[in-house]
């Protein structure tokens, strides 16, 4: 059984002319039952190490579900207690970059996969 994993792309906001946008690497990818889900992000427009960065999903019928951050100096994390244990959320300031890694994947695990930058 094949678990298919959806990230999309979060247009954030506008401010003048300079978009501020998250790019994912990923469209869709294909998990078995324990497997390593690794998903990555880039954000533009916008000074990145001065934002936490978030990972958010939604499983089909079901409301968003936060799942943790990466602190903007990437020195520190905060998850969601359902996710304990199996998530890491890394980044990379020099490139603009959030990741994150969600091991021991289930069918529970397919969803769309949200990457988004802390709110002002």
């Amino acid at each position: 059984m094949k678990i298919t994993l959806s990230l999309l792309l979060i247009l954030l906001s506008f401010s003048g002319v300079k978009c501020q946008s998250m790019e994912s690497l990923e469209t869709a990818v294909q998990k078995k039952p324990g497997e390593t889900l690794s998903l990555s992000c880039r954000g533009s427009g916008f000074t990145f190490s001065s934002y936490s960065m978030h990972w958010i999903r939604q499983q089909a019928g079901k409301p968003l579900e936060w799942m943790g951050r990466v602190w903007g100096s990437g020195s520190g994390n905060d998850y969601s207690k359902s996710f304990q244990g199996r998530i890491e959320i890394t980044r990379d300031n020099s490139n603009s970059m959030v990741y994150l890694k969600l091991s021991g994947v289930t069918v529970e695990d397919s969803a769309v996969y949200y990457c988004a930058r802390q709110a002002q």
